[in-house]
């Protein structure tokens, strides 16, 4: 087909929306490890980690076999009112540009929580209904999660607890009045309202926070209050299914046109939006049915991919959590205030851990200046103002289009636009006043918080 007979964007029906999640663990020759109980050291059962979490939401966090688990038709009603999302041709940004890629972004910002987070917040509080549940608790970091599981809750008459990390309380009021007025009770975290979180700051004083640190105040309360469970909006197994809708609407989008994706770029913090835009190209990769150049980047701030250490770790600062084998910076390490602060998670998915460990994908780090360039320059030429954890998928994919100009090849490049930017204001008021600036750990810093990994 000829390329200019590509619309700007394509858009599916809601008979072609997925009727069920795919679950690339199936795929996979070598498994994501079990989370381990870090008192006994053997891998966790079902019923423990039915205390913490929803029962069918444990199932699917076990499930390594089942490639489709089909979608309950009340969930997909609730994805009709936002998905199927459009698949988007770059065609103003490969003109400005010059170059001979074509760049197409699937753009997850088309709904009130402003991200793809809705998509495993809708399922999740689904499953805690059906459970009988009266509510559950949560991190965000961003806010897009908190703000996308209050809307979720309100839809079906479950209380909320959000725990939002300190820096991005503050940095994102607008943000944290969004999951009010669903009516999610927000508390800075590390917060005096639980055990651990009086523990954290007295332990590091004046801290701005991070998401290990909410997700250990979100689960003490979880774990202590009758009738509620914890849930969790990145780095599970469960989450990355969910978010398979994703990946799968993207293949389908692209098929209908005939075109071959050569590269897939995705931002990279715990692993949601990234490995559910992947799973159905990366299970062809497993399968051997095609090839596809795929892209984590990340944060030069929180490096847990290029810097971190694969190894079994606590998924929270508390360490009151299970312990999930992943690339990780250790779970004391402290990210700084950066902007992007859905990307501020000490470790990574473990599912896309193995991956990238078996060599099936890679990553890379960028500056949070870098960064906002390519976010201020996607604004003007393409008209979407970008999330701050979004634009990092942006500037690899302007990198690699940049690339084909010098190499005069025509790459299909497809990047998450997870999410728009218009809560981060702060964030680019920072950035064109000159008071933005680039926070890289030591050798040190992460030497010192790795020396404290648990002994597996």
């Amino acid at each position: 087909m000829n390329t200019n007979e590509i619309p700007y964007k394509i858009y599916l029906s809601e008979d072609e929306m997925p009727t069920a999640w795919y679950n690339v663990r199936e795929a996979m020759k070598n498994k994501p490890a079990p989370l381990v109980n870090p008192g006994t050291g053997a891998p966790m059962a079902a019923e423990e980690l039915e205390g913490v979490f929803c029962k069918e939401l444990v199932q699917q966090e076990l499930d390594n076999d089942t490639p489709f688990i089909p979608i309950p038709d009340e969930i997909r009603d609730f994805y009709k009112m936002y998905r199927p999302s459009p698949l988007v041709r770059a065609y103003c940004l490969e003109k400005k540009l010059g170059t001979p890629a074509h760049i197409y972004y699937k753009f997850e910002g088309n709904n009130t929580s402003g991200s793809h987070k809705l998509n495993s917040a809708i399922a999740q509080a689904y499953y805690a209904k059906k459970q009988g549940l009266k509510g559950v608790t949560t991190e965000t970091g961003a806010g897009q999660w908190g703000t996308a599981l209050s809307m979720a809750c309100s839809y079906l008459d479950l209380d909320c607890k959000v725990y939002m990390v300190k820096c991005s309380y503050e940095q994102k009021p607008f943000r944290r009045e969004v999951m009010r007025t669903y009516g999610a009770s927000v508390v800075p975290s590390p917060s005096e309202t639980t055990n651990v979180g009086r523990k954290i700051l007295a332990e590091f004083p004046g801290t701005t926070g991070s998401l290990g640190c909410a997700i250990s105040e979100a689960v003490e309360v979880a774990t202590s209050t009758p009738g509620y469970r914890y849930v969790l909006g990145s780095v599970l197994n469960q989450v990355l299914l969910h978010q398979s809708v994703i990946g799968l609407e993207t293949k389908t989008a692209l098929d209908k046109y005939g075109i071959q994706a050569d590269m897939i770029i995705g931002c990279a913090g715990g692993g949601s939006n990234l490995g559910g835009l992947i799973s159905p190209f990366m299970g062809q990769k497993l399968r051997g049915e095609a090839d596809y150049d795929i892209v984590a980047v990340e944060p030069a701030s929180c490096p847990s991919f290029t810097r971190g250490k694969f190894a079994y770790d606590f998924c929270d600062t508390g360490s009151i959590c299970p312990l999930a084998k992943m690339y990780t910076l250790g779970s004391q390490f402290i990210p700084s205030p950066d902007h992007a602060g859905g990307l501020r998670f000490h470790g990574m998915s473990s599912i896309l851990s193995q991956l990238y460990h078996d060599g099936y994908m890679r990553a890379v780090s960028v500056k949070q200046t870098d960064v906002f360039k390519a976010a201020e320059y996607f604004a003007r030429v393409e008209g979407i103002l970008p999330a701050p954890e979004s634009s990092h998928a942006i500037l690899v994919a302007m990198q690699e289009a940049m690339k084909c100009k010098e190499t005069g090849e025509a790459k299909n490049i497809v990047f998450g636009l997870t999410g728009t930017g218009y809560f981060d204001l702060v964030a680019y008021e920072k950035f064109h006043n000159g008071e933005m600036t680039d926070n890289i750990p030591t050798d040190e810093d992460i030497a010192a918080s790795l020396a404290k990994l648990p002994k597996v």
